[in-house]
């Protein structure tokens, strides 16, 4: 099993940095389908009041409940202050999607016990573990 389908199968409350409102963004697609096969998604945007019908937080600490994986739709250079405040909130996993890396903040996640996956689509790792063609 990989690492990605370990923690897709293990890990069902996902924070979405990042998460836009915006139906054509890369990232709402995500939510979109994180929550329709059985995730619980929190938006992290501090520019939105709700986003996908759930309640939009403007950074980690503000959210009241434990969360599993911190899914990231940043610019890399912006990963590492989001990467400490995942480590902070004893979140298991960082989740950097498709096109960012940022090697100071996975080795940060990493010493702190956290699993990292850089440069991989959450929602395209979920579609290959269940079968489905994009």
């Amino acid at each position: 099993m990989t690492l990605e389908e370990e923690i897709l199968k293990n890990n069902k409350v996902v924070a979405i940095v990042g998460l836009s409102s915006n139906p054509e963004r890369p990232s709402n697609r995500v939510g979109v389908y994180l929550k329709a096969n059985g995730y619980k998604v929190i938006p992290v945007n501090p520019m939105e009041k709700s986003i996908l019908g759930e309640t939009s937080y403007p950074d980690l600490r503000s959210i009241p409940q434990k969360v599993d994986v911190v899914d990231i739709f940043r610019k890399p250079e912006d990963v590492l202050p989001i990467a400490i405040e995942a480590v902070a909130i004893g979140a298991k996993v960082v989740w950097m999607q498709e096109g960012i890396v940022n090697e100071a903040a996975a080795e940060y996640a990493r010493k702190a016990g956290l699993k990292v996956v850089m440069d991989h689509c959450m929602r395209k790792e979920l579609m290959k573990l269940k079968g489905e063609k994009e």
